[in-house]
């Protein structure tokens, strides 16, 4: 009879697949790209969380279905209700768990590598020690359900009930596991489905936040999540986040023109006039020195008001803060202090409002590089809204306009793209939903 332990690890090879698709598009910035085009949190968690539930269902439904073809007295002897019911809580505990790790990996090799040790890991420690404490009999039961809360532990210990009533079936003729068992004592069936289920249920709004709290721009903890659900309206406010030392001052005559743009600012701020489309109100970014080397001011102080219609251009060299400007207004980074307002959203608390309106080009392209220009454009024209015969014209218009229709380009996946095709696609899906920023 092959073990617990074996079939743990398969069950819980789920869990890095999972893990890795997840951080890949972080990695890659791709959910940050489908958040810019109007895709919410809700939403992307509905989605993916169904996705990876159909996914693991059909895994281990197949992989029942296998063990008992091939005569596994595990899987055949056992009753398949109390088989389904273990094995489907476990998977959906399993999918919020990759959620919920996903929050803490930026790297895909790193997540991949610590996920594959951990299930390895914590499959063999709970395979020595769960087995250890159930059969010498001396160790308090108590603590073994204690041990049960680590996932892994409950896997196993379910595992192993199933086992156990498999070699006693195949000894004596009876059936395996029934549901009137679940009420003997030293079963431990019911208790691991319990804390299972209990633990799924509770990690599943802790995952859902630090996801949420992770992937809202700037914003970060429970008190900005809960001034987001509250804000009905757009708030027009200065706000100063982690201002410069006041021994850090900095002297220089501004230009007229400066000193007019930033007046046009707080006259626009006093007023609250919405007619402008982007306001920054004194931006600064200061990446600060390590080692004793001095700080790095990339925006200093960048005051700007652009009504709708206009078209601006920065110019400047490597350094001047072009990029760093850019990444603070689409979320990408935070300001050390200062404020802007994209369609009167402030970039600190509404970055999903400010998504939900503008169209970004990265300085990178994030693509997916298995599906086609195509496609791309397709499903970012669905996150805009765009259905039917608009949504058709839309795509053929943005592929005519960047020149990916010829040579059938427009239907090559994205990683037989050379980089100025990449660069192309970047930009038709940046314009396509008419963006208003």
């Amino acid at each position: 009879l092959i073990g617990p332990l074996f079939f743990e690890w398969v069950v819980a090879l789920l869990f890095p697949v999972m893990l890795t698709y997840l951080v890949y598009e972080k990695q890659h910035k791709l959910r940050t790209m489908m958040k810019m085009h109007g895709l919410g949190n809700g939403p992307y968690w509905i989605i993916y969380y169904a996705y990876f539930l159909i996914l693991s269902t059909v895994y281990l439904v197949l992989f029942v279905i296998f063990g008992a073809l091939i005569g596994l007295n595990f899987f055949k002897t056992n009753d398949y209700g109390i088989q389904f019911v273990f094995f489907f809580s476990f998977i959906n505990l399993q999918i919020v768990l990759s959620f919920l790790a996903a929050t803490f990996f930026s790297k895909v090799n790193t997540a991949q590598a610590i996920a594959y040790l951990y299930i390895f890991g914590s499959g063999l420690m709970a395979g020595s020690l769960i087995r250890n404490f159930l059969e010498g009999g001396k160790f308090p039961r108590h603590w073994i359900t204690v041990l049960e809360i680590i996932p892994a532990f409950s896997l196993y210990r379910g595992l192993y009930e199933l086992s156990q009533y498999a070699i006693r079936a195949s000894e004596t003729g009876n059936p395996g596991i029934q549901w009137s068992d679940l009420n003997d004592h030293t079963n431990g069936m019911r208790d691991v489905m319990i804390i299972i289920i209990v633990e799924w249920l509770v990690l599943l709004p802790v995952a859902y936040y630090f996801d949420y709290a992770a992937s809202v721009g700037n914003s970060s903890g429970l008190l900005s999540i809960i001034k987001r659900l509250l804000r009905k309206n757009p708030t027009w406010r200065r706000i100063a986040v982690n201002e410069v030392a006041d021994n850090d001052v900095h002297v220089e005559m501004e230009k007229l023109d400066i000193i007019k743009e930033r007046e046009t600012v707080d006259q626009v701020l006093q007023q609250r006039n919405s007619g402008y489309a982007v306001v920054c109100d004194d931006l600064k970014k200061v990446y600060h020195g390590k080692d004793g080397n001095p700080d790095k001011y990339a925006v200093r102080g960048l005051s700007l008001a652009l009504p709708y219609g206009e078209c601006l251009g920065i110019l400047g060299p490597n350094g001047a803060g072009k990029s760093s400007f850019i990444s603070m207004m689409i979320g990408f980074s935070k300001p050390t202090s200062g404020n802007a307002f994209v369609q009167d959203f402030s970039i600190h608390t509404d970055m999903e409002n400010i998504y939900n309106s503008m169209g970004v080009c990265p300085q990178n392209d994030m693509l997916w590089e298995m599906l086609t220009g195509r496609e791309h454009l397709q499903f970012y024209g669905r996150l805009k809204s765009l259905s039917g015969s608009a949504l058709d014209l839309a795509v053929e218009e943005s592929l005519r306009s960047v020149n990916l229709l010829l040579g059938g380009a427009a239907d090559k996946q994205v990683r037989k793209y050379s980089g100025g095709m990449k660069r192309r696609l970047s930009i038709a899906i940046s314009l396509i939903g008419d963006a208003k920023v």
